[in-house]
């Protein structure tokens, strides 16, 4: 069996990261004799409305509703994922690389005494389904390497916004609500508490830039703070899009570090990708080159953007944008 453990996010699914985790699993599951794939939802409350949602792309949906999974604590995510995987014979953990995601999949592989693969961007089950290789960016994603774990079981983080979102199955799954053991007297969990959590969302706290189906980036060409707020916003504004931004913007302080899009920052696959002033360095094209349209907009003809844009226009972000306002206004 396959399980994936999707993320929730103020009591709904995150449903874009949840296909991707289902299409890495299916890519995997004729390897291992058309296994199952099972899917785990931890929440303090009600899983109902996430679960039926889920349940149209996977085989099993295991909801686990517990007072102690009200706010997210690494040990405890940790006790209920190694107990589930136990209990169901999960031969492979899927789970998002995302900050919560990276922080307890250690924590679960050791548990099990699995191998761990982290921060994947491409997955197949080798050896007669008897290890998993994938591959991964290292040395400042500079290089891609494959890794394969020595057998099975095996835990996998996967990189947000690399695998193709799964499409809905024939027939939906079966939902079934289950109560592994989850303490609430995690000592390690009760020696620290969450003060507060803020939502970091992008197009003045509208669209986050992490599932936005378009986003548009400002690079350092575009002058300033001011500009920034004066013609990225607006631009996302009419588009319905997310805020991005490069890492020299940020390290300016123009943006919060939540909008960086690249290697350091984060990875986007948008339908429609505006780069507006954006040179096109290696270092951010790595985090939006799976964009299904790239529009470039830079007063460099010769800037590397240009070579991977569908649709380019040279000219001065300050003019071209207005513009770009002006006709999305009629």
């Amino acid at each position: 069996m396959l399980l994936l453990v999707p993320e929730i996010s103020d009591g709904a699914l995150r449903l874009n990261s949840a296909r991707e985790l289902v299409g890495a699993a299916r890519g995997m599951t004729q390897a291992l004799s058309n296994s199952p794939v099972a899917a785990l939802l931890l929440g303090g409350s009600s899983l109902d409305a996430a679960a039926q949602e889920l349940a149209a792309f996977v085989d099993q949906v295991h909801g686990v509703s517990a007072p102690a999974l009200a706010q997210f604590k690494a040990e405890t995510w940790t006790d209920a994922v190694a107990a589930a995987a136990r209990e169901l014979g999960a031969k492979i953990v899927l789970l998002a690389a995302t900050r919560a995601g990276l922080s307890y999949s250690p924590r679960v592989a050791l548990r099990l005494n699995a191998a761990l693969l982290e921060d994947v961007l491409a997955l197949e089950s080798t050896d007669g389904g008897a290890t998993v290789t994938a591959r991964r960016l290292t040395f400042l994603s500079r290089v891609t390497e494959s890794v394969r774990s020595a057998g099975l079981p095996v835990v996998v983080s996967v990189k947000p916004n690399m695998f193709p979102p799964a499409e809905p199955a024939a027939t939906a799954g079966v939902v079934q609500p289950r109560a592994f053991a989850v303490s609430s007297n995690n000592a390690a969990a009760e020696k620290k508490e969450i003060v507060s959590t803020n939502k970091a969302t992008s197009a003045a706290g509208k669209i986050s830039l992490d599932e936005a189906k378009i986003v548009v980036t400002g690079g350092r060409g575009v002058g300033g703070a001011e500009a920034f707020n004066g013609l990225i916003e607006p631009l996302a504004d009419a588009l319905g899009a997310a805020v991005g931004a490069t890492r020299a913007v940020v390290d300016a302080g123009w943006r919060p570090y939540s909008d960086q899009v690249g290697q350091t920052g984060k990875s986007v696959a948008p339908n429609l990708y505006v780069a507006v002033a954006v040179s096109g360095a290696v270092q951010h094209l790595s985090g939006m080159n799976r964009s299904k349209v790239i529009v470039a907009i830079n007063k460099d003809k010769d800037a590397p953007i240009f070579k991977v844009a569908d649709y380019g226009v040279v000219g001065n972000a300050s003019e071209v944008v207005p513009e770009l306002l002006k006709a999305l206004g009629k």
